[in-house]
């Protein structure tokens, strides 16, 4: 037999230094992953705590419990659904049937793994996701652009009013991970993935048909540049075909459970007044116009949903013209997607493009990133911190704001 120079067999050596050699290796990999999101993470983590703190400061100014703060205005509905569930008719009040599933099963799910109450398994989905989302944001920026670029989108993105939505009991958090994992493996050509992911997206809420639109622009430029007759190119088709699977399903849901696959439409119609058209933004310019005449002046009259959102709509243009002139950059799949949550949110006549539609849209948000670049960086996210902070303080507590 032959020994070490410690006297032990050469074999069993040989076996303690590839041990040794595995340990380092799963050390640097995990070194390297660390290295790779510590940015994201870090400033994802500074937003959340500031919002926390703000609630802690809202909640003894204003007596709201925190916990409400948090699961404000949709967040009431997230929990009545994951707790006791839908209604098994549509009526003309406000039921759970107007919001999708996905996300409630999850806060189910995370509630009872992890025997919290479900407010805070809510809060867990939320945050999680928010903080994929921003790593998967950097990701796809630095595609786009560059890393220096997309380390700064990460902190427009994280500092934007809309990120409030990872720190509330909202769905965002569950859908863009979504549908940015989806867009980055079209990116890649995971058409399989694409679509899984799409279709988990497009089971969260009624916005999210939009990932559908842009697997379909994918596989079309995949089918153009290869060629229908290449079995490669054939192979994009699978994401469009999937990704409209999630909706599908929760109106086949709908149809057993109520009657009508129409179920989350007709509730947001009668409960909410929701409708789709071409002169919602119109409309809500009237009304402010009445709301804020100098003949009847109210200031407890008037919208802060309306002003929020027309102030939205402006800056959604303005983005809208600054990806049109990275169209080169930006890829297609996600360009399609930004102009399907923006043609959703301008047409919406309850919801208009206001800071969570905004985030939705994520590339409008990244582009300032691009844009912006030196000392004006500062002056960017300064602003938008403000903007988060101030907001979140009117959205947290009362009916007065929006998320």
């Amino acid at each position: 037999m032959t020994l070490d120079a410690d006297g032990a067999p050469l074999a069993s050596a040989r076996g303690r230094v590839g041990i040794a050699a595995g340990e380092r290796t799963r050390s640097t990999r995990a070194l390297e992953a660390w290295h790779a999101v510590r940015w994201p993470v870090c400033v994802y983590g500074i937003s959340r705590l500031l919002l926390v703190l703000l609630g802690v400061v809202d909640s003894a100014l204003q007596h709201w419990g925190l916990a409400s703060e948090l699961s404000n205005w949709d967040g009431v509905w997230y929990l009545a659904l994951a707790e006791h569930g839908y209604p098994t008719h549509v009526s003309h009040l406000q039921t759970t049937l107007g919001f999708f599933p996905l996300y409630p099963m999850l806060m189910w799910l995370v509630a009872h793994a992890l025997d919290l109450p479900m407010v805070a398994a809510g809060l867990v989905v939320s945050a999680l996701g928010g903080l994929v989302a921003t790593i998967l944001l950097e990701r796809l920026a630095t595609r786009w652009w560059d890393a220096a670029t997309a380390r700064r989108a990460v902190v427009v993105f994280c500092a934007f009013p809309g990120s409030v939505v990872f720190s509330m009991v909202y769905s965002e958090g569950v859908l863009l991970p979504l549908a940015m994992g989806s867009l980055l493996a079209l990116a890649n050509k995971g058409w399989l993935l694409a679509g899984i992911l799409a279709g988990l997206a497009t089971a969260v809420g009624p916005d999210s048909v939009a990932i559908v639109l842009a697997c379909a622009v994918a596989s079309a430029v995949e089918i153009r540049r290869r060629g229908v007759r290449d079995p490669a190119a054939r192979r994009s088709l699978v994401a469009p075909l999937l990704s409209p699977v999630g909706i599908g399903a929760v109106g086949a849901f709908f149809w057993a459970w109520t009657g009508t696959p129409f179920a989350n439409f007709d509730a947001q119609r009668y409960g909410w007044g929701e409708r789709t058209t071409p002169f919602a933004l119109w409309r809500e310019v009237k009304t402010l116009s009445q709301e804020i005449s100098l003949s009847h002046f109210d200031y407890h009259l008037v919208n802060l949903n309306y002003v929020v959102g027309l102030a939205g709509a402006v800056y959604l243009v303005y983005a809208l013209v600054l990806l049109a002139g990275q169209r080169r950059a930006v890829a297609p799949e996600a360009l399609a997607w930004t102009l399907g949550i923006a043609f959703l949110s301008v047409t919406s006549q309850y919801t208009p493009p206001n800071p969570r539609l905004l985030i939705t849209a994520f590339p409008v948000v990244a582009v300032l990133a691009y844009r912006v670049r030196g000392r004006r960086v500062a002056w960017l996210v300064g602003a938008n911190v403000v903007l988060l902070l101030g907001l979140s303080a009117i959205t947290y507590v009362g009916i007065a704001l929006r998320p």
